[in-house]
Parts: C-alpha cells; structure tokens; sequence
C-alpha cells in the first residue's frame, strides 16, 4: 500500500502541478484529472451511490489536489520544509474530516486538573528520545469514522507508562473509553478530552486490554470487566500550559505523552518532512485532535522537530507518524493540553 500510494501520490501531483505551472488547455487538464480520480477510486475503494454523490466527490477531491499540489510545487522550490499528499480522505470536505477524524473538545479544566509536573533536578535531558526504539510504543492504530482521537491519545501515553512501569508492552482497550467515559452522549460525534479518560480509569479501576474489548469505531453500552485490566493509574500529570520545555523535559525523561492540537489542513494531507505550519492556533479553545509525542530530535538542517503518533492507520503521513516544528512558539498548540497518566 505505501508503494501504491507514494506512486499514486507522485502521479497527481506531477498532473496538477504541471496544470498550475504550465496551464495546460482545459480538455488536456479534465482528462489528466479523469484520469487519476479514476486511480484514486480504485486506490482507494472508493465508489459512491449516485452520480450526483459522484459528481460533489470529485469537485471536492480536485479542489483538494489543488491545494496539495501547490503546496508541494513550493516545497521543491524550497519554500517549506514539509510535503503532502494525497490519501484516502481527499474526496471529503475539511468539516466533514474534522468530525469524523478528529473529536478532542477540551473542557475548560486545562489549566486546574490533575497534578503540575515537577522536571527531576540533576539529570541531563537528552538531546533526542524517540521512544519507539525502547519498547513504550505499540504499532499505529486506526481511529476510523469516530471522533474518538482523545480516547487513542490517552491510551498512547497510558500504554508507555504502563510499560515503563512494568517492562510488559500491553495494547489497550480504545473501545472501553469511548463506550464508558461519556455514557449519556455519543463520543463518535461529540469526541472527549484525555484527561476524562485518565480520570474514568483511576476511578473504575483501570482499563480493558484491546484483545478483550477490541475496537468498533462506534459508541456502545459500556462492557468494562475487571477481570480483563490491562492497565491502571491514579490520575493525570500536567504540563504547565504553553511551556514547550518543560513538555521536553516530560518526553525526555517520564515517555510518551498526550496532547492535543490544531490539526489544519496542512496537517491533514501532511505527507513527510517536518510539519511548519503558519495556518494553525495554539489557543486551548482551537485544539481540535488529540496524538501523542513519542519523542524528539533535530534534523541535519538544525531545525529542532516532535515526533507524534496520529491515529489515522500507518498509510497516513510517515508511516502514521509526523514531524511537528518544536520549539516554534508553542506552534499548532502542542504544549497547551499536555499531559500523562500518574501511575
């Protein structure tokens, strides 16, 4: 798949840039754009009810090509430092993606809930951690048509710490946060906040592992069993709103951490490279998805990047990963909501 896709990627960008540089005449440009829809369809396994559905699909796609190529065209010209691509979710609008892809809504409680972390005193942060490499990570998951990132983003950084407590990397139970935390409302259209879900699992007594209480992609009536825990905490730790450094700090020294952020469109066609993102808010009230931060590092060029697990299925960005600029001004708001469960 990430073969298909990469060729199928370099194909309509060659043909949408070469529409926007050269100006092909119109005809030349609708069968070169026929063309590739057709590809991405069956790429994809699209296929629609109606011609009309057909018909809004494809504008929306071009349109969305658009885009994407003369972002890219600016990219080898060495305008940005990251590319995008063309995936599965290009034949949806921006707000149909946003609520069925995305569904961290904070609460309001950011700055007051749960514990402040203290950084350690004496221990030298390393320059670069990527906590992939020891174990805290399970592979990327697919969050499918819910709003349910929140739910992913905790089980992310749950999951690191349980292994750090306990040295068993142990896959948890996604399904069992959005069936539980918010019974009296549909998590899949209304999404959830991280911290709920530290807080639903300090109470109840933990969380179900993911082989027990496998993952739907819809709300259910909650099936919690303790006899299957996977996994507990007794609260959250959270990281002083907008302190980048001590968000490092956190990363570098405890694991993989939640946050939430503003994932622009930028974000959601993001191909590779290390994501610079001028479009995107860092105010607590524009966070729109939850991820987790996995680790940190600084390219050969200098610039100084996070490393952030997505829960769109590995064919999205770097294999599910992003790069994300650090050290930019709080950019895209990934310091404003960070936090990790307290074991």
């Amino acid at each position: 798949m990430n073969h298909l896709l990469f060729l199928f990627t370099i194909t309509i960008l060659a043909v949408n840039a070469t529409a926007i540089m050269e100006g092909p005449p119109n005809n030349e440009l609708a069968v070169n754009l026929g063309s590739s829809w057709k590809e991405f369809k069956t790429l994809f396994g699209k296929s629609y009810s109606t011609e009309a559905e057909e018909k809004q699909r494809f504008e929306i796609w071009q349109e969305n090509s658009r885009k994407v190529a003369e972002h890219n065209a600016k990219h080898e010209a060495g305008l940005t430092t990251f590319t995008m691509a063309i995936n599965r979710f290009a034949d949806m609008t921006n707000e149909e993606f946003s609520a069925k892809r995305k569904g961290f809504t904070p609460n309001g409680k950011t700055k007051s809930r749960g514990v402040q972390f203290l950084p350690p005193h004496n221990v030298k942060l390393p320059d670069k951690i990527d906590w992939r490499t020891k174990g805290y990570v399970t592979p990327v998951k697919d969050q499918g048509p819910c709003g349910s990132c929140w739910a992913f983003s905790a089980v992310g950084a749950l999951e690191g710490q349980h292994y750090r407590k306990t040295k068993s990397l142990v896959s948890l139970s996604e399904q069992d946060l959005v069936d539980c935390v918010y019974p009296d409302r549909n998590t899949c259209d209304k999404g959830g906040e991280m911290n709920d879900a530290f807080e639903f699992i300090s109470t109840h007594g933990g969380i179900d592992t993911e082989a027990s209480y496998p993952y739907e992609a819809i709300q259910r009536k909650c099936r919690f069993n303790k006899t299957n825990v996977g996994a507990t905490d007794i609260g959250t730790v959270k990281i002083p709103l907008g302190n980048e450094q001590l968000l490092q700090n956190a990363v570098g020294t405890v694991g993989p951490l939640s946050v939430g952020i503003d994932a622009s469109f930028n974000f959601q066609y993001y191909g590779g490279g290390i994501l610079d993102d001028g479009t995107c808010y860092s105010d607590e009230k524009k966070l729109n998805h939850g991820v987790v931060v996995v680790g940190y590092d600084t390219s050969p060029e200098g610039i100084p990047y996070w490393i952030v697990r997505n829960s769109w299925g590995a064919g999205w960005g770097e294999a599910g990963y992003i790069r994300m600029s650090r050290n930019k001004s709080n950019q895209c708001g990934i310091a404003t909501d960070a936090s990790y469960p307290l074991m």
